[in-house]
């Protein structure tokens, strides 16, 4: 008796347990690779004085901020000061001649106050605001001649200062002793551009009463004389703008190790 067996294969080639189709792993990597550009725009900033409503309020005229051999510093209101006269220490406010050096440390200085005045030794008040240190040495000198043969005085002003913002190698406040300074020299002191740092867009800003002057410096023209020889006054802000890449490197290399694990998330969830 012939017994017959018959086999059947619902399924000739049934698929292997895990493993997904070729088409649904590339979607992954697909949607991983366009989830980049998505996140690399989301938390994009802006710089500095580059809105539309700052780039309308720039000044055209850079004339106020051109070299100017002639100029001396007006004293004003808050600024500190220190009257220093030889052998009379006792006339004297933070006396340069004296046993210690003046500086803030001793507290030897005095204020402009809200009058423009200050206290002197054995004067009383004394309007120096709006006068040049020239101007103030000579009006003091005039003064002191009541009590001091050919009085020798030295007047200095504490606290003049240019703020250096932005992409700096050492930004912060700088204290000027020079009557002049240029743009080149307050960057010097400031250690220099950094690596980010935008040269073609470089905003000066000088407050002239209620208004605010603007200058942008390209610094990579040689033609551009202002960008040479550009004067710094006291109070000035110098701010150093990033270059438009800055962000994008940064969102790169905050990304780079996520794709990178959801790449090979993706590649063995396809081998599984």
């Amino acid at each position: 008796m012939i017994t017959e067996f018959r086999i059947t294969n619902k399924d000739e080639n049934p698929p292997a347990r895990g493993i997904h189709s070729p088409s649904r792993w590339i979607s992954t990597r697909i949607l991983i690779l366009l989830s980049i550009p998505l996140f690399l725009s989301s938390c994009a900033t802006t710089n500095l004085f580059e809105t539309p409503e700052i780039r309308g309020e720039m000044v055209s005229d850079t004339s106020a901020f051109a070299f100017n051999p002639e100029y001396q510093y007006q004293i004003r209101r808050d600024d500190k000061i220190s009257i220093s006269i030889w052998d009379h220490d006792d006339l004297s406010i933070g006396s340069l001649y004296g046993i210690y050096n003046s500086n803030e440390v001793y507290g030897k200085w005095v204020m402009v106050d809200a009058r423009g005045e200050i206290p002197l030794p054995q004067y009383g008040n004394f309007r120096i605001e709006g006068l040049t240190v020239i101007e103030a040495k000579d009006t003091l000198k005039h003064i002191y001649s009541n009590w001091v043969l050919n009085p020798i005085i030295d007047v200095k002003v504490l606290n003049r200062e240019i703020t250096m913002l932005g992409e700096l190698k050492n930004p912060g406040s700088f204290l000027i002793e020079k009557e002049r300074v240029t743009l080149i020299e307050m960057l010097g002191k400031a250690g220099d551009l950094d690596f980010y740092a935008n040269k073609r867009n470089i905003k000066v800003l000088r407050q002239s009463g209620e208004d605010v002057q603007i200058a942008s410096i390209d610094l990579t023209s040689s033609t551009d004389f202002l960008s040479r020889n550009i004067q710094l006054l006291p109070g000035d802000v110098v701010v150093v703008p990033s270059r438009k890449n800055k962000e994008f490197d940064k969102r790169v290399a905050t990304v780079l190790p996520f794709t990178s694990i959801a790449t090979a998330t993706a590649v063995l969830m396809g081998t599984l």
